[in-house]
């Protein structure tokens, strides 16, 4: 009968899956130029238990880019180990800022709900404390005691 749809694993594009000579077929390289990327940080793969290489579609992709880097750019092995920190910076910081849009966007909804119960205060022009309901109406409370200021 077979396993559920359900429960049939999901690939993604960084699961490792490929050998360094297939991996360097795709990428079109030869496997050595690969294992010089993995020597220099540019492209690390997954290891094996046996600790061979293994290699995603997102690594694929990588040697690709890398590759397009030095021989149509011009960009030296320094320089690409660069562009691709910085790449990696990004990508990190735009799902921090996502998680942090979710957060306020979920904290949005918390606040309406306690904005219906709570009161908002304003200073007036005079320095009077005006209540701000839901409804925008205002309640104007007069100071009894002058303001202390810091004379320092």
């Amino acid at each position: 009968m077979g396993i559920p749809f359900s429960q049939v694993p999901t690939w993604d594009d960084r699961t490792p899956i490929y050998v360094i000579s297939v991996a360097a077929q795709l990428a079109g390289m030869h496997p050595q130029t690969l294992r010089q990327y993995d020597r220099l940080g540019l492209v690390t793969p997954s290891r094996a238990s046996g600790r061979g290489r293994r290699y995603s579609a997102y690594d694929v992709a990588k040697l690709r880019y890398v590759q397009h880097l030095s021989q149509e750019e011009g960009v030296n092995l320094a320089g690409i180990r660069h562009v691709l920190e910085l790449q990696s910076e990004v990508e990190d910081l735009r799902r921090r800022v996502n998680q942090l849009l979710a957060e306020v966007q979920r904290g949005v909804g918390v606040s309406r709900q306690h904005t219906q119960r709570s009161r908002v205060f304003s200073a007036g022009p005079a320095g009077d404390v005006i209540a701000m309901g839901h409804q925008q109406t205002t309640t104007r409370w007069i100071r009894t005691q002058p303001l202390e200021l810091d004379q320092r």
